[in-house]
C-alpha cells in the first residue's frame, strides 16, 4: 500500500474526530501544497512515513478512536516503559510501514505526583505522547480539502485540519536547541521549504503571527521564536550546510538557504 492510500485510510477512520484533531509534522508540510495560497515548486516534498496527529485537552476527545483504527487495519505497537506506553498505530508489517502517532501538549513540570514522568495520556481509546511546545501547532489550524481531485484515494472529499505554516515554523524554532544535529538540519530544511511554498504570502503570514499566534503564546515562547529565527539564520552554519545536503532531487546552496530564511523570518516574526 502506498503512502497516499495509507493516509487516506487513516483520514477515513478519523472522520468523526476531524474537527478536534490537527495534522502536524512532516505530513502537514507535505499537504500544505494543497492549500490555495501555496506556490507548488518543481521539487518533491520531504517524505515521511509517520503521521503526527495532535489534539488539545479541551474539549475532551470522545468515542473510540482505537476501535476505528483497528477496524481500518491498523495495529498497535508499544514502546518504552511509560504508563500507558508510547503507542504507534501502524498499517503494514514491514519496517517501512506507515504509522500514526497521537500527540498532546505537555503542560507543567512533566513529572507526576508519584515522581514518574508525565509523558503519555489516554483519550478516546488511544494513547497520546505529551510534548513540550506542541500547543502552538493547535493555534488557528488551516482547513484543507483532501480527496480524489487532489490525488488521495478517499471515497469522497473531506476537510482536514493541519498546522498553519507560521505555527509549523514557530514550533520548529522553539525546539531547535533540544534537537539532535541531524534533526536540526531536517527542521531547517522544512523551514526553508515552507517559506518557499508561501513566499508570496509573507505579509499574510506576518499578520497571522501578529493577530493570532503571538497573542496565544507566553512572552517567553514568543521571544524565543524571534530570537531563534535571528540566531539560527544570521549566518551560514554547519546545520544549514547539512540541511542543504539533504535533498537528492535538487541542488541547494547553503548561502541561499540562509539568506532566504533570514529575510523571510525577519518579516514574519517582526
Amino acid at each position: 500500500m502506498n503512502d497516499l492510500a495509507a493516509l487516506s485510510r487513516l483520514l477515513e477512520a478519523l472522520t468523526p474526530w476531524q474537527a478536534q484533531v490537527v495534522l502536524v509534522g512532516g505530513w502537514a508540510h507535505r499537504m500544505h501544497r494543497l492549500h490555495p495560497l501555496a506556490i507548488i515548486p518543481t521539487y518533491q516534498p520531504l517524505l515521511t512515513r509517520d503521521m503526527d496527529i495532535a489534539f488539545a485537552d479541551r474539549p475532551p476527545l470522545k468515542g473510540d478512536i482505537k476501535s476505528a483504527l483497528l477496524e481500518a487495519g491498523f495495529v498497535e505497537e508499544f514502546f518504552g516503559e511509560d504508563h500507558p506506553p508510547v503507542t504507534h498505530y501502524a498499517l503494514g508489517s514491514s519496517d517501512g510501514a506507515f504509522y500514526a502517532e497521537f500527540l498532546t501538549p505537555l503542560m507543567g513540570s512533566g513529572i507526576k505526583r508519584n515522581k514518574e514522568p508525565d509523558s503519555t495520556r489516554s483519550a478516546a481509546g488511544i494513547t497520546a505522547q505529551k510534548l513540550r511546545h506542541l500547543e502552538i501547532l493547535l493555534v488557528e489550524p488551516w482547513p484543507i480539502v483532501v480527496g480524489p481531485d487532489q490525488g488521495y484515494p478517499l471515497q469522497s472529499a473531506t476537510i482536514v485540519q493541519m498546522a498553519n505554516p507560521v505555527a509549523f515554523i514557530g514550533q520548529k524554532l522553539l525546539i531547535q536547541h533540544a534537537r539532535r544535529p541531524n534533526k536540526r538540519a531536517q527542521d531547517t530544511l522544512y523551514i526553508h521549504d515552507t517559506l518557499e511554498l508561501f513566499g508570496a504570502e509573507l505579509p499574510a503570514l506576518s499578520e497571522l503571527w501578529r493577530t493570532r499566534i503571538f497573542p496565544a503564546l507566553s512572552k517567553n515562547d514568543a521571544r524565543s521564536i524571534q530570537e531563534s529565527a535571528h540566531q539560527n539564520f544570521s549566518a551560514v552554519t554547519d546545520v544549514i550546510r547539512d540541511a542543504a545536503q539533504i535533498p537528492a532531487d535538487r541542488k541547494l546552496s547553503p548561502n541561499r538557504v540562509q539568506q532566504l530564511c533570514h529575510a523571510a523570518l525577519a518579516e514574519i516574526f517582526a
